[in-house]
């Protein structure tokens, strides 16, 4: 059976599951090629890459948010129609995707069955926490960007039979876990400049910010931006205080995991994102609208408590993989 595995490739929690999905695939009696699409991301994945596309990827801002127009601009839809129509599915036996859209289109305009597997697909489950204020573009734009066929979903909790509790890489779950002084800051929809001007504002406090925008470690006042690296990021975040970031996905679920204290700050404009913090606040984490200075008494009451929401997210990604090749008649 020939399986592909297609990975949207915009940040880092996608690639981070799939690094430890991949082997898992590989273990199958399945012929597996590796689909990556997508731009901004940190990591990489150490294994052969039969396609790399250059997809349809959202561009982060500096000021919180999606940068519309440079997200336009890079959309080209001419190059996507190409990758659409280029692409050999109906050589596989099976499509899985995370969240990538020129396979999920490719299998949409040819009728053929296509597997999410992702987070994305456990936010638009109707059992999933949504925000009071209906956002009907936002969601359209999620439900439409990587059309399925079937979906399992990932989440901070199991809301259906179809959602599980998040894939935590065994980086985070081998860490040596300790209590440092230093809170980890991961924000890449906000410039390095704002971040320091609102934290350097919160004395005593020693903040690790993982950046895109620097190749050196830079210090600024109270704040030590640091280029982004794997190895230094998981180290951070396993020795930290606290993680302050945006609602994303995998790094909000490490975090819980390693039990740290978590402050979350949803991308404007991004309705996943806005998801997140809901079903995150229903935990007990605390979520702030924006990183300004409005908001710097509550980063500071968050400082200083030290309030922690306990999860059990259990090592269960093989019995999920078993399962979705299962019920896709792989034997």
């Amino acid at each position: 059976m020939k399986v592909l595995y297609a990975i949207q490739g915009t940040g880092n929690g996608h690639l981070s599951r799939a690094r430890d999905i991949i082997p898992l695939l590989q273990k199958k009696n399945i012929e597996l090629d590796i689909l990556l699409s997508g731009t901004q991301a940190d990591i990489s994945i150490p294994y052969p890459i039969a396609y790399q596309l250059k997809g349809l990827s959202f561009i982060f801002g500096k000021r919180g948010g999606v940068d519309i127009w440079k997200t336009y601009i890079r959309a080209n839809s001419k190059r996507l129609q190409k990758e659409v129509k280029s692409l050999p599915i109906d050589s596989y036996d099976l499509i899985i995707n995370d969240f990538e859209p020129v396979t999920a289109w490719a299998c949409k305009l040819k009728n053929k069955s296509c597997i999410s597997l992702s987070h994305q697909a456990a936010v638009l489950m109707k059992e999933s926490p949504k925000p009071k204020k209906f956002d009907p573009m936002g969601q359209l734009i999620l439900k439409k960007y990587a059309p399925t066929t079937k979906q399992y979903g990932f989440h901070f909790n199991s809301y259906s039979s179809q959602t599980f509790t998040p894939v935590i890489r065994q980086d985070i779950r081998n860490a040596a876990v300790k209590t440092l002084d230093h809170y980890t800051v991961y924000l890449p929809s906000y410039s390095d400049e704002k971040i320091v001007s609102v934290l350097s504002q919160v004395k005593n406090v020693k903040w690790q910010v993982f950046s895109k925008h620097h190749r050196n470690t830079v210090r600024d006042e109270n704040v030590l931006i640091r280029p982004i690296t794997n190895e230094a990021f998981v180290e951070s975040m396993a020795t930290c205080t606290g993680m302050l970031c945006g609602a994303g996905f995998e790094t909000p679920a490490e975090a819980l995991f390693l039990n740290k204290k978590l402050m979350v700050i949803p991308m404007k404009g991004q309705y996943e994102q806005q998801c997140n913090a809901v079903a995150l606040k229903e935990m007990g984490v605390s979520v702030i609208k924006a990183l300004k200075n409005k908001h710097l008494e509550k980063i500071k009451n968050w400082v200083n408590s030290d309030a922690r929401v306990e999860v059990n997210y259990p090592d269960m990604t093989e019995e999920i993989i078993d399962r979705l090749l299962k019920e896709a008649f792989i034997k």
